[in-house]
């Protein structure tokens, strides 16, 4: 009997490691998580991560599975060569790409990409952004990056593309210095994790479920919550803004652990946009729909695109 084929998939985040075996027909057929040691350092990450994709593909082995490839999608700056700088990872030009194919060993399909642009092919594949060909994935997580749809396909910048959060969006003398070294970046005021400790410090009083709590006290009349909450769409919808007038989206998917604020976001960032445009082309804002998933899903999708490009030198690639 012919071995049913699958991709190992990892999407490696700060606290957590979404994985799964995938199909050519990205029907999922083993999902997992696991902790990333962060705190232990960047060589605990790298090797954790190695040894999660090792694992899975000896799991699928041993299911009656032929693992063709395998898709990582990390958070940071990735080069050409397969280097990562992720600071939240403690990595600085760590060469990822040649642990993971060090560790599969000769012949195997390795892809690795950015989570947030990984995120944004699976939506344009298979969920919000699907039939558009200048669209926007923007989610709102613990930073803000984008994945840029532009004439179909993504934008990858050598690996600098789509980091709006660190473009600068607030002016006043209050603006935080960001992680990346400047002040007012986006990200320090319209994240979800800005958006719980913007609010403690505010209050004096820590949200303990983090950005959802400062939802739900919104919901509930906070005045804190509703003012920390201003303080975030405002520089947002401010970056759409620029971004509609710069590359002309016709839709925009905002995913993230905001978006399950629901209109409660999404409305007020309509009605800015549809305020402030003119003669742009206004795209419509939806809610991104694979949620979690995205990212280990794009990570598949590609590493397939990796398989069927060899197999078949005519088709197109993904990024």
């Amino acid at each position: 009997m012919e071995l049913s084929e699958v991709v190992v998939a990892v999407d490696l985040g700060g606290t957590r490691m979404k994985c799964g075996l995938v199909a050519r027909d990205s029907t999922v057929v083993h999902r997992e998580t696991r902790p990333t040691p962060r705190e232990a350092g960047g060589q605990a990450v790298l090797d954790a991560l190695v040894e999660t994709v090792v694992e899975l593909a000896q799991k699928a082995a041993a299911e009656g599975y032929q693992v063709r490839g395998v898709g990582v999608v990390v958070p940071g700056i990735i080069s050409a060569r397969g280097t990562v700088r992720a600071e939240n990872l403690a990595w600085l030009n760590v060469g990822v790409l040649d642990a993971i194919r060090s560790a599969v060993g000769d012949g195997q399909e390795v892809v690795l990409a950015h989570d947030v642009r990984a995120g944004g092919y699976a939506e344009l594949r298979n969920g919000a952004l699907v039939g558009t060909t200048n669209s926007l994935f923007l989610p709102l997580g613990t930073g803000i990056a984008a994945a840029m749809v532009v004439d179909g396909r993504l934008v990858s910048g050598d690996g600098f593309a789509g980091e709006i959060g660190h473009t600068r969006f607030v002016h006043t003398d209050a603006a935080e210095r960001c992680a990346c070294g400047q002040f007012g970046c986006l990200e320090t005021v319209a994240s979800a994790a800005a958006l719980a400790r913007r609010y403690g410090e505010r209050t004096g009083h820590p949200v303990s479920d983090g950005s959802r709590e400062v939802l739900e006290l919104l919901a509930a009349g906070d005045p804190d919550a509703a003012v920390v909450w201003d303080e975030a769409v405002r520089p947002l919808v401010d970056a759409l803004v620029l971004y509609t007038t710069l590359l002309a989206p016709t839709r925009i998917a905002i995913g993230g652990g905001l978006v399950g604020a629901g209109e409660t976001l999404l409305r007020p960032l309509r009605d800015g946009l549809a305020a402030r445009l003119t003669f742009q082309r206004r795209p419509e804002i939806v809610a991104a729909v694979l949620g979690e998933e995205a990212g280990c899903l794009g990570a598949a999708l590609m590493a397939w695109d990796a398989v069927n490009l060899k197999s078949d030198p005519e088709e197109g690639e993904a990024e």
